[in-house]
């Protein structure tokens, strides 16, 4: 699925991604999971989601104006070729996490500068290396 677009990449402040607390998941997320797998962190847009779990990135893109037309894409850590990531400056405020896969397909999240991409660096690094 190389350059699907998942809806989440912008540049604008309130479309950046912040921290929601796990359980805060849409509900439909907990069906999708598969066994023993737990959901470590989330994120979220206005409608959009990115979910963090101990074996994927799960993206959440809400289409429409109704929002009832949602896409799911799943993307196994076991895929990831490299990442990166970009820090909050002075004038550049928000943070950037870059996730290639072996496909060719490249993700990019930008993230609310409050959000601490290091710890989401760390948590990467666990799952894939």
């Amino acid at each position: 699925m190389a350059g699907v677009s998942t809806g989440i990449a912008f540049d604008a402040n309130l479309a950046n991604l912040k921290a929601i607390n796990p359980r805060d998941v849409r509900s439909e997320i907990p069906q999708l999971l598969a066994q023993g797998e737990q959901v470590v962190s989330a994120f979220q847009t206005v409608r959009d989601q990115v979910i963090f779990t101990n074996k994927r990135v799960f993206v959440v893109n809400v289409q429409g104006i109704t929002g009832k037309k949602t896409s799911y894409f799943s993307y196994p850590y076991s895929k990831v070729q490299y990442f990166g990531i970009e820090t909050a400056g002075v004038f550049d405020i928000d943070s950037e996490l870059v996730l290639a896969f072996s496909d060719g397909t490249r993700l990019q999240f930008d993230f609310k500068s409050n959000v601490n991409i290091r710890e989401i660096c760390s948590m990467i690094s666990a799952y894939t290396l």
